[in-house]
């Protein structure tokens, strides 16, 4: 069965919309002439609304529902060229020139992500200029990009978690086929491409998905109202809506993978959770493809169960985002303990991050009052996500203000290496390679009063278990707000310093970690200021040896040194087993 939404066959275009509460349903059709055509729809026994009509690429439409005046957008518009809440765009998929045939993606194994806003990338904040840096990103050694939501969001400004319309690409960012031509690009590069998707809830502004039917339930509540309506009466066209997306994402953008936002706030009591299900189809999907296809979960839950295989009981995604080595490596470097901080700031935090994934695995977590965790051992380590910044971590401060501010040069090096040299999955966040000094701040373009005043306050309270922040922050509706967020490609010679820094640490990663080897290190803090990593974890071939003290701290093994680094607040030394660093000083040279 097609997809809804407006399919293009040859002179005419097929629209279909399920509306199952809706008595009538009315086209309006916005001809390129300027003129308007009014056409009834036929509705079916499911709830749907059909209709096969003279309408070409590149025209406009509405549906009106009943006798209601009010024109909506289609809740599967592939482009909204005027706005959240002007007409949709009809778009023809097929009219792409795709060059990337021979393109298969590449292994879970060899992702190195790096975190990017579309918007703020680049001074221009489109998909055409962030093509212009992908040999940049190439050279570095990242292996996949990850774009924040592109999903068609109120105004010009937006992070992307407000979207209201899962289907339309940004129009601001350039559209659908400006998503497609970076994606193209990138794998000419060799460079996966992985979108971030949101699941668990809508934006306000823009959000007419309620008109047409029940996509929202108050059986469950979430931070941002009803939840989506993936387990009560009529779900099951609700949860074709959202597993749809999950396959046009990869089937008409090329895309290689998924990152589903804070899957703990996607409620689903049904006897398969709308992930595994989701899990599911995009595997049948990829390997009919014949492509490599990714799914990582955000989540604080601490829980084996997403990465665990469908007949475990778990939902066999690829892996998660795994906040505990950030958190224990900025509250010991920063000294900052508020908020969900409180519970870290030990140098044993950070090796057993590095050495199990999680550290809380069912101890108390004093931010929550409760226990946090599972046993991770059989948890792969390559499943973690880690992180030493991502927009998160940066962004969700009251000022934005990046680790380049807030510790020395030589943490930010040692906390690199120990990134980026973990059996974990790295994750970069855009402009940390060079110790970008901007900041990344939280900034909204809504036209809605009640939404711009809402924000501010949301903020604020966002912010109460911050003290050290203050009570300041900037206006999220400002542009100036947006404008300070983007990237300065302005090197300086320590930018270029640590640039090639990050880049000798990837080339080092390659050579360590095969994709046909499990992911073992093993690391050890010999004291309150030094941490020890030894990789792999038996009959070690490199150590990674660092600390943050003027103390002198004996090290464990007299090899050749790969790479180092001392001063400005620590001392990192990388060593290879005698027989192996030549070669490998070789190959990073």
């Amino acid at each position: 069965m097609p997809m809804l939404g407006a399919e293009v066959r040859e002179s005419e275009t097929e629209f279909r919309v399920w509306a199952p509460f809706a008595e009538k349903m009315t086209l309006r059709l916005l001809r390129r002439d300027g003129s308007r055509e009014d056409i009834a729809m036929r509705r079916t026994q499911d709830g749907e609304f059909q209709l096969l009509a003279n309408a070409a690429a590149g025209e406009k439409y509405f549906y009106l529902i009943n006798d209601d005046p009010l024109q909506l957008p289609d809740p599967v518009s592939r482009f909204l060229p005027d706005g959240v809440h002007g007409p949709s765009g009809i778009v023809d998929p097929k009219s792409f020139q795709w060059t990337d045939q021979n393109w298969r993606g590449i292994p879970y194994s060899e992702y190195v992500y790096y975190e990017l806003h579309v918007g703020t990338f680049t001074p221009q904040g489109m998909f055409d200029s962030a093509i212009e840096k992908l040999d940049y990103l190439k050279e570095l050694g990242i292996t996949a990009i990850e774009i924040m939501p592109v999903a068609a969001f109120p105004g010009k400004r937006n992070w992307g978690y407000d979207g209201v319309s899962m289907y339309a690409v940004q129009e601001s960012y350039g559209g659908p086929d400006g998503l497609k031509r970076l994606v193209n690009a990138a794998h000419q590069k060799g460079i996966a491409v992985t979108l971030d998707v949101v699941y668990n809830h809508l934006g306000n502004e823009g959000n007419y998905l309620g008109k047409f039917g029940p996509y929202f339930t108050d059986k469950h509540q979430t931070p941002w109202g009803n939840a989506i309506n993936y387990d009560d009466d009529c779900c099951r066209k609700v949860r074709d809506y959202v597993i749809e997306n999950a396959l046009y994402w990869i089937r008409e953008y090329h895309i290689d993978g998924l990152r589903l936002d804070a899957v703990q706030t996607i409620k689903d009591d049904s006897p398969v959770h709308l992930l595994a299900e989701l899990r599911d189809r995009v595997r049948q999907s990829a390997a009919e493809a014949g492509r490599e296809v990714t799914i990582v979960a955000e989540t604080d839950e601490n829980s084996p169960r997403y990465v665990r295989s469908r007949a475990q009981g778990g939902f066999g995604l690829n892996g998660v985002w795994s906040d505990d080595f950030h958190h224990a490596a900025h509250a010991l470097f920063t000294g900052e303990q508020e908020g969900y901080y409180q519970d870290f700031g030990k140098a044993e935090q950070l090796a057993k991050a590095l050495s199990e994934g999680f550290v809380f695995q069912g101890e108390t977590f004093h931010f929550w009052g409760r226990l946090r965790g599972e046993k991770a051992g059989d948890m792969p380590l390559e499943a973690h996500v880690i992180c030493i910044q991502n927009h998160d971590q940066v962004g969700n401060r009251a000022l934005g203000d990046r680790l380049t501010t807030l510790v020395p040069r030589g943490v930010r090096k040692l906390l690199a290496a120990l990134l980026l040299l973990a059996p974990e999955t790295p994750l970069l966040w855009m402009g940390q390679e060079y110790d970008e000094k901007n900041p990344f701040q939280f900034f909204t373009d809504y036209a809605d009063p009640a939404l711009q005043k809402a924000v501010s306050e949301g903020r604020r309270n966002e912010f109460k278990d911050f003290k050290s922040f203050g009570a300041e922050f900037p206006d999220p509706q400002d542009p100036a707000t947006f404008e300070r967020s983007k990237l300065n490609w302005q090197h300086t010679s320590k930018q270029r310093e640590m640039l090639e820094w990050y880049r000798q640490l990837l080339c080092l990663r390659r050579k360590l970690y095969s994709a046909d080897q499990p992911r073992r290190a093993r690391a050890e803090a010999p004291t309150a200021t030094s941490i020890e990593l030894r990789i792999p974890a038996e009959n070690p071939e490199v150590i990674v040896h660092a600390k943050w003290t003027d103390a002198p701290v004996r090290e464990a093994v007299n090899w050749p040194r790969l790479l180092s680094s001392d001063g400005e607040g620590a001392r990192i030394t990388i060593s290879a087993a005698p027989a192996l660093a030549d070669n490998l000083r070789r190959l990073c040279a």
